[in-house]
């Protein structure tokens, strides 16, 4: 079989597809890709079927060895990228390029210029072995196939459904301008918790995105906190991805695909699906702002 050898990572990297839904009763979230979009362009690229389980790399920084012939393409953060052929040259690429590897062939993917996580497919999809169905890691509940390491050898699957019909494609996410990245969120269901001035003060300032963020959820911190006007806190319910919980404190976390499968803290929005993957992109001291839609 196919396979990639892991050479190096420079921070965290995993295994992730769509998830293992349906486990939520025995206290278990779906977990799955952070940025979906992100993750759903690489496979689509490769021909491969959205079930199939791809790469995620915080901030880029990963090197593999192809052991066999390998079609891949990367998408998400963007940053230097190089194919060194066994032959010893050495051949530019980029992030959403379609990328053809032969035996031997080596994929350097530098530190990523923006954004915060890169993703990998290959044609036929990451072959890990699953787990309750899934190939994703899941860093809260430790369930899952392990973090990649180096030394690590991912065989290439079958997860395959025609080839690849495009050579290069644009990213989805554009790298931040430097102005706050705009979240789209729904109001409720919690939001009567909260003082009737609560949505001037969640759109009406500047975020910042805390050191403390994973893929669990983005802390988020402002000068100005959301006020409840209730006291007490609720019996634990629900929550969905995209939920932005505010704990006492007044600063929403967002729920990203590690989220607990309930909570205590009251929900006063949740946020789009495209809006949840350019959420997974924020980094560490990035600037948001909140825009109410619905």
């Amino acid at each position: 079989m196919t396979a990639l050898t892991v050479l190096e990572v420079g921070f965290a990297a995993s295994t992730q597809d769509l998830g293992r839904p349906g486990f939520s009763e025995a206290g278990l979230g779906a977990a799955g890709a952070a940025d979906r979009g992100s993750a759903a362009l690489a496979n689509r690229m490769v021909g491969n079927r959205p079930t199939a389980a791809v790469l995620e790399a915080l901030l880029g920084s990963v090197v593999l060895r192809a052991d066999g012939h390998v079609v891949a393409a990367l998408t998400g953060a963007p940053g230097p990228v190089a194919v060194e052929r066994a032959d010893g040259r050495v051949h530019g690429a980029a992030i959403g390029e379609v990328l053809l590897l032969g035996p031997g062939d080596v994929l350097r993917v530098g530190l990523a210029e923006s954004l915060l996580r890169t993703y990998l497919a290959v044609r036929g999809g990451l072959a890990v072995e699953p787990v309750l169905g899934s190939r994703s890691w899941d860093s809260l509940a430790g369930t899952g196939p392990s973090p990649v390491r180096a030394g690590d050898v991912l065989p290439v699957g079958v997860d395959a459904d025609g080839w690849p019909l495009v050579d290069a494609v644009a990213p989805p996410l554009a790298p931040p301008s430097g102005g706050p990245v705009v979240l789209d969120v729904v109001a409720g269901p919690r939001d009567d918790w909260f003082r009737p001035d609560w949505r001037r003060t969640l759109t009406g300032q500047t975020w910042t995105t805390r050191p403390d963020s994973d893929r669990v959820g983005v802390r988020t911190t402002a000068p100005n906190a959301l006020v409840r006007q209730r006291g007490g806190e609720l019996p634990s319910e629900g929550v969905e991805t995209g939920s932005l919980q505010v704990p006492p404190e007044g600063h929403p976390v967002l729920f990203l695909a590690d989220h607990p499968v309930t909570g205590g803290y009251p929900v006063v929005g949740v946020l789009t699906a495209a809006s949840v993957d350019r959420a997974a992109q924020l980094r560490p001291g990035d600037p948001l702002r909140f825009r109410l839609v619905g």
